[in-house]
């Protein structure tokens, strides 16, 4: 049976498909977008995370994986997350030894079988709603088998099946896997190749090719665009990206707001956050933006 690093399973979502969905995210992606609101999910390994707020300065932690780097202030110092592996002895000690729980690990490897039941008890609401269950992350496709008998038990079950994808995997594993979707999510995060190296750290064309050819077999694709400011919130991009658009031969897209609801996250593992003080976006800030959608043919909704 296979097994995957699932770091949440959100229960009762509206927005990940259509009516009431569980959504199952799996750790690991081969983008670093600058703005992930998850980068927990980024590594396809359980990590430790640490809260300064839940830190009472004891040290415990310290002494349970001695000889690892030490960070934060005099008063809260504690091993330093991003060089101990959470899959350790020394980390499960130094969670277990914490007091006010300020280390935790985010994901753990689950089966099939146990990811299967958990969304099977919420049955009932996506019969009632035309609801069903969504594959996040992270990139989910990067556990391309642990997707396939997953989705192959839940298509068995009649449980309608989305995806969110970056769509950067090898055609193969993409088509293999959403050949068992009733839905495709795909971000589209650049029109350009370069500017899309710059902000996520690959190029774009795998992404066309397979939304293009998920397009083509039929599927049912939403491609969505986080907008993020100074990087592809122009009215220039949004003509470029409907022209791309109009390539794949889609004809409409789903506009995601920037939000800093992730920054906090950074702080947890450690990491420096590029956008920290950034404002959030609302939809009255890129009317002009979904305009120019609109205004070349394109479907263009928040």
């Amino acid at each position: 049976m296979q097994t995957a690093t699932v770091f949440n399973v959100q229960k009762f979502s509206l927005d990940d498909g259509p009516g009431i969905r569980t959504v199952v995210f799996l750790k690991g992606c081969p983008l670093r977008c600058y703005w992930c609101s998850n980068p927990e999910s980024q590594a396809r390994a359980p990590q430790l995370e640490w809260n300064e707020k839940n830190c009472v300065g004891c040290r415990a932690c310290l002494a349970a994986c001695p000889g690892a780097p030490v960070a934060g202030p005099e008063e809260k110092r504690h091993v330093d997350v991003r060089a101990v592996s959470a899959d350790s002895p020394e980390a499960e000690a130094a969670v277990a030894g914490c007091p006010g729980r300020a280390l935790t690990v985010a994901g753990r490897t689950r089966t099939v079988e146990d990811v299967f039941e958990e969304c099977m008890q919420d049955e009932p609401f996506y019969l009632q709603s035309g609801g069903g269950v969504t594959l996040s992350g992270g990139e989910p496709l990067t556990w391309p088998d642990f997707c396939v008998e997953l989705l192959t038990r839940l298509r068995e079950a009649g449980v309608d099946t989305n995806v969110e994808t970056t769509a950067h995997v090898a055609p193969e594993v993409f088509d293999r896997v959403t050949a068992l979707l009733d839905h495709a999510y795909i971000d589209m995060k650049h029109w350009d190749a370069a500017a899309h190296r710059e902000g996520t750290g690959v190029e774009n064309d795998l992404i066309l090719a397979n939304t293009r050819r998920a397009i083509e077999r039929g599927l049912d694709v939403l491609v969505r665009t986080p907008v993020i400011p100074g990087f592809n919130d122009s009215t220039e991009d949004a003509r470029r990206f409907a022209e791309r658009l109009h390539e794949m031969g889609a004809s409409r897209v789903q506009l995601l707001p920037f939000h800093n609801f992730g920054e906090s996250k950074y702080d947890l593992l450690g990491r420096d956050y590029r956008l920290h003080g950034k404002v959030t976006l609302h939809p009255e800030d890129l009317e002009e933006f979904r305009q120019a959608y609109v205004d070349a043919g394109i479907d263009a909704f928040f």
